[in-house]
């Protein structure tokens, strides 16, 4: 069945407080969502953000990000009042990730020393994610101690996690590690009141998990065994991708790599626990960097470049069957980006999940790409672009002459936005979904442009602006889903 969505991430919502939250201008983009007939709202990942605020570099595969924690839900239930929340209010066209870590929690400090710990809700959750939730609330709390450094640099015995230090720890960050739970609990609530006003909507939400985790992570710290780490627990290769024609030294990620091995003598344990608590936050679950479950590169820690990595062998048949056998059929889209072999090829086809397929990708004048619409088939996610990519507009200005030539020929571009026929072209295909990030469909250039890959500063701050979606791009929007047949069919049914 032929649907679509759009690509936005919560913190490019509109809101009052500095970054977009689980909150009012949320549900309004379901209710925009709904009213256009798109079947999908795609987001990043939600974990909590560190040096750098990619999404794709967190504290936890587990937690949320507590930025996210909508302020006027808390003074609704009365853990705020509308004064304590004055100072929060912020006029900033883009996310400032450095005010929020000042100032954010201090607010939020004020709602827990309101909330009643011994809430039966709150007890309940505390049972149900303490699999994850002990450690990662302890490991901010000593975080916190340590002036927020890398566990790397923490005191030996924390570090190492003797069990007299951790017992102590525990003793005296009672306080902290409550208020992390607390947070972790908020944020939980409110999304999953979001996700059921989408769900109740027609709207499915697709999620994204990266394959890998931040090496400062409680994840790390206290699951060292599952990484490649040496005796001092630091990293001895880490992850990256070889160079290509867009960054020909390739791409130096910087997270700890598996110990897939080790991962395998247990069934994947911590994997199943980790895609069925995604597969249950999200509809649908994009997994990042799919091609590392078959090769995965590794470069030597320290490295400055990807230059000097090499090729490995993943995992591949194995984790996929153990998924399958553990937790049954999930909806997962498999992001298959990159050096595409024989044998991811083979793996995709063996788990049936659907493929990307990236129109920006599709365009070389010299050869056919493997992107080019016309050799698609049902079982992939057709998009114009992704988060890392250029927006479509600025791309077109981009592109060289010759494939300009090629691509506008291709989409029968005659007049008007370049963009907006691109984006025709990618509702057209025969793919069965097609996602369009919201940069595009409001033909937004450079300055909306959310990441560039394997650069620090700059990235991850474009918001929407409120009223930016105006009439004229709802109607454009409806109209296009409607021309290629993409309407949401959960309105025929109701």
């Amino acid at each position: 069945m032929r649907k679509a969505g759009i690509l936005l991430h919560i913190s490019s919502l509109p809101s009052n407080y500095g970054i977009g939250t689980f909150g009012k201008e949320a549900y309004n983009f379901v209710d925009f969502l709904e009213s256009t007939e798109q079947s999908y709202w795609q987001i990043l990942p939600l974990g909590p953000t560190s040096y750098g605020d990619s999404p794709y570099q967190t504290f936890s595969a587990f937690a949320m990000n507590p930025y996210f924690i909508d302020l006027d839900f808390l003074v609704k239930d009365k853990l705020l009042k509308k004064s304590e929340i004055l100072d929060s209010q912020s006029l900033e066209a883009e996310v400032d990730y450095e005010r929020l870590y000042h100032e954010r929690f201090k607010v939020l400090r004020i709602a827990f020393d309101r909330f009643d710990l011994n809430s039966t809700y709150f007890q309940e959750f505390l049972r149900n994610e303490g699999y994850w939730l002990n450690d990662y609330a302890l490991f901010m709390a000593i975080k916190e101690s340590q002036h927020s450094v890398s566990w790397a640099e923490w005191p030996e015995a924390l570090r190492k996690r003797e069990e007299h230090a951790i017992n102590q720890a525990r003793h005296d960050f009672k306080d902290a590690i409550n208020f992390h739970s607390f947070l972790q609990y908020e944020a939980y609530k409110q999304w999953y009141n979001l996700k059921h006003y989408a769900n109740e909507k027609g709207i499915q939400i697709i999620g994204d998990m990266p394959i890998y985790v931040s090496y400062d992570s409680s994840d790390v710290w206290t699951k060292p065994q599952y990484f490649q780490l040496d005796e001092n627990k630091l990293p001895t290769l880490v992850a990256g991708v070889p160079g290509d024609n867009f960054s020909p030294t390739g791409q130096l990620w910087g997270n700890p790599l598996y110990r897939w091995d080790i991962l395998e003598g247990e069934d994947f344990a911590w994997w199943i626990d980790r895609v069925k608590s995604n597969t249950s936050m999200f509809d649908v679950l994009r997994i990042d960097h799919f091609i590392g479950f078959v090769h995965y590169f590794g470069i030597p820690y320290g490295d400055t470049t990807a230059e000097r990595g090499k090729w490995f062998e993943g995992p591949s048949y194995k984790l996929f069957e153990s998924i399958k056998r553990q937790l049954g059929d999930r909806q997962i889209i498999a992001e298959d980006l990159g050096m595409i072999t024989d044998k991811v090829r083979a793996l995709l086809k063996h788990t049936g999940f659907p493929g990307m397929k990236l129109l920006q990708f599709a365009f070389d004048s010299r050869e056919e790409s493997d992107y080019i619409p016309h050799l698609y088939h049902n079982n992939v996610v057709a998009y114009t672009g992704t988060h890392d990519n250029e927006t479509t507009t600025q791309w077109f200005k981009n592109l060289k002459s010759s494939d300009l030539k090629y691509a506008l020929e291709y989409i029968n571009h005659v007049k008007g936005s370049k963009t907006d026929s691109l984006i025709k072209a990618t509702l057209a295909t025969v793919a069965d979904t097609a996602i369009i990030p919201m940069q595009d469909y409001l033909n937004l250039g450079s300055e909306a442009r959310f990441n560039i890959p394997s650069t620090l500063g700059g990235n991850w701050v474009w918001r929407l602006k409120a009223g930016q979606i105006d009439r004229m791009t709802r109607i454009k929007i409806k109209r296009f889903t409607k021309l290629y047949g993409r309407t949401n069919p959960f309105h025929k049914s109701k």
